[in-house]
């Protein structure tokens, strides 16, 4: 009877009484079993069924079991080939392995060595298929790398991701914290010969330099307090792909020899270890900080950094890229949400000292704040309304707030600009706050908004104003 552990086995054999006796045996172990007197007539039934396993004879009158090999392989045919043979044809046993067989038998054998080599067979061609469908199941999911941006800045650097990707040299990109250094390293390997091949990533910023060493290296057991094991490095886990370095420049100067000499020639040594070991890998590196400077001071080998700088790439600041802030802010949004113009327009006015990573926060921020899938300008924080407000330069005179102070000065010449308008709308709140006495669920009420909407309004205003308000509101007031 069949079970879980079943398989589905061809057996192709022109010894008609092993033949018969392997099928009966294999049957009454549970397993589904067909057989074939010659290769013509396997390759007939494999049109017609699946098989997980075909065990197949060395040396069969017509079509060889060599040639019957070729044949499943040159028709794809999905099933794992065990073939048989005698003590002399173990050579050509060895052969047919190299051709795609997954095992092979000599004769004679127990026939509970039969079953035993076929069931490692099925799981083996298992194995093989479940690692395919993850394959394409993560390519499907994996990453587009999409590196968005029309401003001049960002097409000339997609331009050169074009061009360096497939050179398969070390490249050294540079720019500010938070441009999106990973994402275009990630870029550059997508359009390299190792797109499908691992892509590894260390930040030296991150990790002491003894962990940073074993991280990079690997380490054999024993060689350090901790070591309970032996554990390959990055270098060895990256073998065949891409290893991104980020915050190079952070790098101890000790481990940079290390570093420069597997950039060399590929060799290398786990910490703790006397054996030299070979990689194959890309290196991209990353770092925020001039290294030309740190050449000059001494905090950097000038070797390694010659080396590294082989292909340069500088990433543009958010702040130069001129109209790239609408199209980032748009990206970031959860499908089904809008920016409302004056919003946007404040967006695009700020400077973003945190470039596109303080962008991608600020959005966030503002769909956890924002009522109605829309985000406003009370949604974003004070820095970034407050350099809208600078940069408009309203009449708005300095106040402390309290619960006796005089209202604020409005400009008296006429303006009918959104900058006026905020300056009454903000001079209209606080107003109202000073009349409630500082007490911000009354003038919430009052001004017909929810308290938490009162809160941003008041962190737009000024920082100041907020923190004395919430003074006032630790005095004594009534509620009516």
């Amino acid at each position: 009877m069949a079970n879980e552990s079943s398989i589905d086995l061809l057996i192709v054999e022109d010894d008609e009484q092993f033949r018969a006796m392997s099928t009966e045996w294999m049957e009454r172990k549970g397993h589904r079993v067909k057989s074939a007197p010659n290769a013509q007539e396997a390759l007939w039934l494999c049109e017609r069924h699946r098989f997980d396993v075909v065990l197949a004879d060395m040396n069969m009158p017509g079509l060889s079991g060599l040639e019957l090999l070729q044949r499943l392989k040159s028709d794809n045919v999905d099933s794992e080939v065990i073939i048989l043979t005698g003590q002399a044809n173990v050579q050509s046993a060895v052969e047919a392995m190299k051709l795609g067989a997954c095992d092979y038998l000599t004769k004679p054998f127990p026939l509970s060595e039969l079953e035993h080599r076929c069931q490692l067979a099925a799981e083996r061609g298992r194995l093989r298929r479940e690692n395919t469908n993850l394959v394409i199941i993560l390519d499907r999911h994996r990453p587009t790398n999409r590196i968005i941006g029309e401003s001049p800045p960002m097409k000339e650097l997609s331009r050169l991701i074009e061009r360096v990707g497939p050179t398969d040299k070390t490249v050294l990109i540079q720019g500010e914290s938070g441009t999106g250094k990973e994402l275009v390293a990630r870029a550059i390997q997508s359009a390299s010969q190792r797109a499908n091949k691992p892509f590894v990533t260390i930040n030296c910023a991150a990790l002491p330099e003894q962990l940073i060493e074993s991280e990079l290296f690997g380490h054999e057991k024993g060689s350090f307090t901790g070591a309970s094991g032996t554990t390959p490095g990055l270098f060895e886990v990256a073998d065949g792909g891409t290893l991104f370095i980020d915050e190079i420049g952070e790098l101890a100067l000790s481990l940079q020899p290390k570093l420069l000499r597997v950039l060399e020639d590929g060799s290398l040594r786990r910490v703790g270890s006397a054996v030299e070991r070979r990689v194959n890998v890309r290196i991209i590196a990353a770092t925020n900080r001039r290294l030309e400077q740190e050449v000059a001071q001494n905090r950097f080998r000038e070797d390694l950094y010659y080396r590294i700088n082989v292909m340069s790439l500088e990433l543009p600041p958010l702040r130069t890229r001129f109209g790239d802030v609408a199209l980032l802010a748009n990206y970031f949004l959860p499908k089904g949400w809008r920016i409302t113009g004056d919003a946007m327009a404040a967006l695009e006015v700020y400077h973003w000292p945190g470039n596109v990573r303080q962008l991608s926060n600020v959005i966030e921020r503002a769909t956890v704040l924002a009522d109605n899938n829309s985000i406003t300008i009370d949604d974003l924080p004070g820095e970034v309304f407050n350099a809208v407000a600078a940069a408009a330069k309203p009449c708005i005179q300095p106040r402390q707030l309290a619960v006796n102070s005089e209202p604020a000065c409005i400009s008296h010449q006429p303006q009918n600009d959104d900058s006026s308008l905020a300056v009454i709308e903000q001079n209209h709140v606080l107003e109202v706050l000073r009349r409630c006495g500082g007490n911000k669920a009354r003038a919430a009420r009052s001004l017909g908004i929810h308290r938490r909407k009162l809160y941003r309004l008041l962190e737009r205003f000024a920082p100041e104003e907020s923190h004395c308000a919430d003074e006032a509101a630790a005095m004594p007031a009534s509620e009516t």
